[in-house]
């Protein structure tokens, strides 16, 4: 890792990760439940505009603190632009003392075998070396798990290591992100193949170090021994569609699993807010998400 001070405090802080690399597909829907409709843009590069004003005015409110925050994961998008002067990345570490974390995954692949595997990442070499050059602590990638198959899953945890491994070594901190989808009828049973085939996969690691963002578990407790795994640095939690006061409370029964929220975080911000307002409902949410991550 480039900056030891970076690791220590991912390893060691208190607060958790906001989720805020909306791309692609899921950046409309994020803007209407911000309060802009389609009607209010008519390029995807005014869209881009829009969702990276939204960021802006979140990462520089006042309330966006490292007091609460332990890092922000980023849309490459966000990465390439500027925040008063800085390049993103370097606003959140130098200014704000919050951890940038790139999403490097390129989307879904079709589902095969109970799973939705990563695309392929083009000039994935290129990308980690200039997440590097601007300041970037870590990445995250994100795969599906929809159903308790077995071949399915040992295929995205296969995934996710390797891609994980290629990220360690380039001088980052991958964040494995194999999601289950909550509503599943076999969600429990699915937690079961990922956690024995996440295991698998730590063995084969060497001595590198890595993180995950997991779905919150059916059972409360279910990854506090993967959590104390030495080759673990962190794992962080994602609010996969519960509300926020549901998966607050589900993640306060798992001790040692902290937040990694997106649209649980960002409910109730909209652009039509005045900046009181707005940073009143974004001081209420990230004081709601941290209580629940530090139980």
């Amino acid at each position: 890792m480039s900056d030891q001070s970076m690791l220590t405090r991912f390893e060691t802080g208190a607060g958790f990760i906001a989720a805020l690399d909306q791309s692609g597909g899921s950046t409309p829907k994020a803007l209407r439940n911000y309060g802009i409709d389609e009607s209010q843009y008519s390029s995807e590069a005014e869209m881009f505009d829009l969702i990276h004003a939204a960021r802006v005015r979140i990462i520089t409110s006042p309330v966006f603190t490292s007091e609460h925050i332990l890092g922000a994961i980023l849309f490459e998008g966000t990465l390439a632009r500027q925040i008063d002067g800085l390049n993103a990345a370097e606003y959140l570490w130098q200014r704000k003392g919050i951890l940038p974390i790139l999403k490097i995954d390129k989307g879904l692949a079709e589902r095969a075998d109970g799973v939705q595997l990563m695309k392929g990442i083009p000039g994935l070499d290129e990308r980690l070396a200039s997440a590097v050059r601007a300041g970037v602590f870590g990445t995250k990638e994100r795969s599906v798990i929809h159903a308790a198959d077995a071949a399915g899953i040992a295929q995205a945890v296969a995934q996710q290591f390797e891609l994980g491994a290629r990220v360690v070594d380039a001088g980052l901190m991958p964040i494995l992100e194999p999601e289950i989808t909550i509503t599943i009828p076999d969600k429990e049973a699915a937690e079961d193949l990922l956690k024995a085939a996440i295991f698998e996969g730590l063995e084969k690691l060497g001595d590198r170090r890595v993180s995950f963002k997991l779905t919150i578990p059916s059972v409360d407790g279910f990854y506090s021994d993967l959590i104390a795994h030495p080759k673990v640095v962190r794992v962080v939690a994602l609010s996969g569609g519960y509300s926020r006061d549901e998966a607050n409370e589900r993640l306060a029964r798992n001790p040692g699993l902290i937040a990694s929220f997106s649209r649980a975080l960002l409910d109730g911000l909209t652009a039509q807010q005045n900046d009181a307002q707005f940073d009143a409902t974004l001081k209420s949410s990230i004081a709601s998400i941290y209580a629940a991550s530090m139980t």
